[in-house]
């Protein structure tokens, strides 16, 4: 018994709470994105907010603000650092699924659907991250399509796993996990819904003003989709992320 407790304790190369690997994960993306908009707003402003008919913007969109220099290249580290422990993530909901389910199929596939749609997410962040709208504007728009479409089943389905998870669990911090994922859920669509609305006004009739509040609520997507993500604190608490040597 000791032998083995020796053993292990000397195979463990990293060990952090779970907690801890979800804030840090967050903070790195919230962080450059804030960074971002902050250096575009007051060095690039001119650049930034410029519109295609050139009627008055006063917010950056996400787009711009991640494709100028020097705010590609800190974005794009946030993003390289944070994709890593993403698909670590995945990859623990989708074990953490398969133990809950192992008697129900029906959650049990949606658990590998959810897995994909996770890692499909979190690649077309990597390609719309690493090619800017400036580069090649068709691979950006491809990955945006790419990790919004994701982002929205991703949520779906584990809205959907765990209202059965709640519905067998006694602990009332799983009903808690499932209640803030469906009205960040929610507010995502809403979110999408007025982004959408005023994108297509500013397209169609190039209203001042239309473009900025079409960039404000694209944070507000942003910000909705990392709440989600956020409520793996909850999901994963009192658990330890553990990377050993075999």
């Amino acid at each position: 018994m000791i032998l083995n407790l020796y053993s292990y304790e000397r195979s463990t190369l990293v060990r952090v709470s779970f907690t801890a690997c979800v804030l840090g994960t967050l903070c790195l993306p919230l962080t450059g994105l804030l960074v971002c908009i902050v250096i575009s707003s007051l060095y690039h402003y001119e650049d930034s907010t410029r519109t295609h008919c050139q009627v008055e913007n006063y917010l950056p969109s996400i787009s711009a603000s991640i494709s100028l220099s020097p705010e590609c290249h800190i974005w794009r580290l946030c993003i390289g650092l944070h994709s890593a422990p993403r698909f670590i993530l995945a990859f623990a909901y989708f074990k953490f699924y398969k133990v809950c389910f192992a008697t129900r199929v029906p959650e049990t596939t949606l658990a590998y659907l959810n897995l994909g749609f996770s890692v499909s997410e979190n690649l077309g962040l990597l390609m719309l991250t690493y090619v800017s709208s400036a580069d090649i504007y068709s691979v950006h728009e491809e990955g945006f399509i790419l990790f919004s479409l994701s982002s929205f089943v991703y949520m779906v389905i584990t809205c959907h796993l765990w209202k059965v998870i709640k519905r067998y669990s006694v602990n009332p911090v799983d009903a808690k996990s499932h209640v803030w994922k469906v009205r960040l859920f929610l507010l995502n669509l809403c979110f999408s819904a007025f982004a959408g609305l005023f994108y297509v006004q500013h397209s169609l009739y190039c209203e001042a003003g239309s473009y900025t509040l079409f960039a404000l609520f694209e944070y507000l997507i942003v910000f909705s989709i990392m709440g989600f993500h956020f409520t793996a604190v909850w999901d994963f608490r009192s658990r330890d992320l553990i990377i050993a040597c075999l």
